[in-house]
């Protein structure tokens, strides 16, 4: 599989409007080569540079395999089009949180998204453990997208 977005590229800088210093909208998102026989689609965007260790910025599963982008600004809603359901992120929030670190050295952010071989069929608000959890064994593929971010 292959994720991309029209925002930033493989190791670029995010720009400022998917942030905390701007309108923390979440950047489009469009992937390929999604396995045949996947059932549903999660997404995963962390930042593993956090002083307090990795720092989740949004929890996605139970997209529609069928899918195969997420537009600009996903509300930050239980549910969305798609069907899927967010999760809470490490601001304790729904949805979307963008990349907000303290100022210094710049951080990486990793959005990686799983084709899976089952409906988790989880509620919606639960955390990155609970969904990592639900996963296990039943990955048929991954992609990433990595950008950064810093604050000056």
């Amino acid at each position: 599989m292959q994720l991309t977005s029209t925002a930033f590229t493989e190791g670029a800088a995010i720009p400022a409007k998917h942030t905390c210093d701007a309108t923390n909208v979440s950047p489009p998102l469009k992937w390929t080569g999604v396995p045949a026989s996947a059932k549903s689609l999660a997404l995963i965007a962390d930042d593993p540079d956090a002083p307090a260790g990795t720092w989740v910025h949004w929890v996605l599963y139970d997209l529609a395999p069928t899918v195969s982008e997420l537009p600009e600004d996903v509300p930050k809603s239980q549910s969305i089009a798609g069907g899927a359901k967010q999760g809470l992120n490490d601001f304790r929030q729904l949805g979307y949180g963008g990349p907000c670190p303290p100022r210094g050295k710049p951080h990486r952010y990793f959005f990686k998204l799983y084709a899976l071989d089952a409906l988790l069929e989880l509620k919606p608000g639960l955390t990155k453990k609970d969904v990592e959890r639900a996963m296990e064994k039943h990955i048929l593929a991954q992609a990433q997208l990595m950008g950064t971010y810093q604050r000056k």
